[in-house]
């Protein structure tokens, strides 16, 4: 469905004279897949038992005995009643009989949670199993684009052009004033005095599965992305946590997330990684003041149509240059996210818990991190990662 895209998580940029490495992640990190449905207008409720007796007469209670076999996907209608969706599956194979679905349903309480949407259910089986089928969100067979943790802004309009045929260039045009696409204004500021550019849409492309109408435009695209951000960032209660424990912006954190997402492999680093940004940004314990980051640097090199490259390669323009607001030396957090992070991210930049390291790097296949407070414990933890094979020395 969407095609080869490049994997921007900078596996390619480990750095042996400064402090982070980061190593390709095998088979993604896509621990919890977000599903977004344009379809699930409602449950089914208690009307769903309207018009069964119309039909009762004309139905076998025969029943299949075992779970079923291979896949069929079945559609759930707005409005339907039970024994619609009784003759629905019994036509797909799925149930020996109508009265068989709506007697399990009947026997279920749960059954009138029923929503509507597309499922993945097995032909020949058991009514009362293809009732719990329907009842479990995990069987949704979505038809739409699936946007991974980590993804750049670049990477998400590549895949919903591949899938929809609409040109990059329409969703750069509708991404040019977030605001109009549902962004709030408690995104659109600051606490450390820099301003946030309204144009980059970068870090609101919530990683999850979405599922496209026929008939759109990148706008629209877009306004879904920003609407399923916004719920998301509610059920983290996100911004108020930057604010009241953070005491930084949303923003802020959320630029920190983007990070985050592209430095630490596994799940319980996000908080760590979080905090040494905070610490370098933010503490005034550091002496730039500043990240120092290849992944920031990198990112600035792809804006701009480049490859990204290794620290060694990388020249000094490239890391230092005035006209890179991303570059290795710039002052506090970042000027906008690198990435779109996903939940785990997320909650390690509001959670980050408190320490004095400075630094981190990673020390061995795994994707075991290791922390230091100065660069001399740095540079000893660079030394047990070389010791286990990992190529920054």
């Amino acid at each position: 469905m969407i095609g080869e895209i490049e994997d921007l998580r900078y596996e390619d940029n480990p750095d042996p004279g400064r402090w982070r490495h980061r190593k390709k992640e095998k088979g993604g990190r896509s621990v919890v897949t977000f599903v977004l449905v344009l379809v699930l207008f409602g449950v089914l409720g208690g009307g769903a038992w309207f018009g069964y007796g119309k039909v009762s007469g004309f139905l076998s209670a025969a029943d299949y005995d075992g779970p079923g076999t291979g896949e069929v996907i079945v559609e759930v209608k707005k409005d339907e009643f039970a024994s619609a969706i009784a003759q629905t599956l019994f036509k797909a194979g799925v149930v020996k009989s109508a009265e068989a679905f709506v007697q399990a349903a009947k026997d279920n309480p749960d059954s009138t949670g029923i929503q509507v949407g597309s499922y993945k259910l097995r032909k020949q089986m058991k009514a009362s199993d293809a009732v719990l089928w329907l009842l479990d969100r995990k069987n949704l067979a979505v038809n739409g684009v699936t946007i991974p943790e980590g993804w750049t802004k670049m990477q998400v309009f590549a895949a919903f052009s591949e899938y929809t045929g609409i040109e990059v260039a329409e969703f750069e045009k509708a991404a040019k004033d977030i605001s109009k696409l549902g962004v709030t204004s408690a995104w659109l500021k600051r606490t450390d005095g820099k301003k946030v550019d309204k144009s980059n849409i970068e870090g609101f492309l919530y990683p999850a599965t979405y599922e496209i109408p026929k008939k759109t435009t990148a706008t629209d695209i877009l306004k879904l992305v920003i609407k399923n951000f916004n719920a998301e960032m509610e059920k983290l209660d996100f911004a108020a946590t930057a604010q009241s424990k953070l005491k930084i912006s949303p923003y802020e954190a959320l630029v920190a997330a983007s990070i985050t997402q592209v430095e630490a492999l596994l799940p319980e680093d996000m908080g760590p990684v979080s905090r040494v940004l905070y610490n370098r940004a933010y503490s005034g314990d550091f002496p730039c003041g500043c990240l120092q980051l290849d992944s920031t640097v990198n990112y600035w090199l792809r804006l701009n149509g480049k490859q990204g490259k290794s620290s060694e390669k990388l020249t000094i323009d490239e890391m230092h240059g005035e006209n890179n607001p991303y570059r290795y030396n710039a002052p506090g957090m970042s000027i906008g996210p690198i990435s779109n992070p996903g939940e785990i991210a997320l909650k390690g930049a509001i959670d980050a818990p408190k320490s004095q390291y400075f630094f981190f790097v990673t020390i061995d296949e795994k994707g075991t991190m290791a922390y230091g407070k100065t660069f001399d414990e740095h540079n000893a933890n660079i030394k047990v990662a070389c010791k286990n094979g990992i190529p920054i020395c």
